[in-house]
């Protein structure tokens, strides 16, 4: 009776098949590249004599030997802690901008909204590459209207791209990009929460501002989360930025950021394995770090259950 009800072969096997083709995806273009980039990082290559002629190079085992030169690399170090300064400036903003502008497009009274949803996230929608230069031009004094604007009213005029303010400049066009994606998160979060609830809070006399701070706020955090998460492993893989902005100013390195100096080191000076030991620790890094905050974030939340 039981072997009477079984399905076919054919059917049993039917998901497989269709899981195939992504499993195929996935092994060739993630799997592999990611355990060949640990197999270069485990090894280096040996130089015998003037390094000429067949045999005079060769790939050899060189265990941590790679991390071990990453983690004490000054260059690494450094670059790691701009990231750390320049996260600090774009995360809080953008998500602190992306939060104000889903209340405002949430409010009962605010017209075009379409329009002006649009209006905000048409940046995101724009290649990180093309708002660089976009923006890089616009810091240059020679060719900025602002800066002619400035000095036709007499004001001074700052050079964004050298010192300090190459933080805020950087930190300006991810904040410009990225608020519009992290807005539409938080607002599909909003549109989510039933009317009734707004309606029990203004009969108990809640003004907009309550609703909005003891209301609508609690309820997006998880998105909140979502966004906050999705931002910090952006600022850990910051590079197209200033590696757009390299050619318009001195103060930004070759290793300004830990993936310009892996790039630096696999292209630059030909050395893939100490490259791929460097993105294997970044790529450590902002797995830990993820998966840190991810847990905070759920241990926090099931308190806030408990309650």
């Amino acid at each position: 009776m039981t072997s009477a009800r079984r399905r076919p072969y054919g059917v049993r096997s039917a998901p497989y098949a269709f899981l195939l083709p992504a499993v195929i995806l996935f092994a060739l273009f993630f799997a592999l590249p990611i355990g060949y980039a640990l197999w270069l990082s485990l090894h280096k290559v040996k130089v015998s004599g003037l390094g000429l002629g067949a045999g005079a190079r060769k790939e050899v085992w060189a265990g941590i030997g790679n991390y071990t030169d990453a983690l004490t690399d000054s260059e690494l170090l450094h670059g790691a802690l701009r990231v750390v300064g320049y996260g600090a400036i774009v995360v809080p903003v953008m998500l602190g901008l992306a939060l104000v502008l889903a209340l405002m497009l949430d409010a009962d009274k605010v017209r075009f909204t379409p329009f002006t949803r649009l209006a905000i996230f048409l940046p995101y929608a724009i290649p990180g590459v093309v708002a660089a230069l976009l923006w890089g031009f616009l810091y240059l004094p020679d060719v900025s209207p602002f800066y002619f604007v400035l000095d036709k009213l007499g004001l001074p005029q700052p050079d964004l791209l050298d010192g300090g303010p190459l933080y805020l400049a950087l930190s300006n066009i991810a904040v410009w990009g990225g608020t519009g994606f992290n807005m539409i998160v938080i607002y599909t979060s909003l549109r989510s929460i039933p009317a009734e609830v707004y309606e029990a809070a203004r009969l108990d006399g809640a003004t907009p501002l309550q609703i909005a701070l003891r209301i609508k706020i609690p309820m997006v955090a998880p998105s909140l989360v979502l966004t906050f998460f999705f931002s910090i492993i952006a600022t850990l893989q910051v590079f197209s930025e200033p590696t757009t902005l390299k050619p318009l100013t001195n103060s930004v390195s070759t290793t300004w950021s830990p993936l310009m100096k892996v790039y630096q080191d696999a292209f630059g000076k030909g050395d893939i394995y100490s490259a791929a030991a460097e993105a294997t620790i970044i790529a450590i890094v902002t797995l830990v770090l993820s998966f840190g905050f991810l847990r905070a974030a759920n241990s926090r939340n099931k308190q806030e259950a408990a309650r």
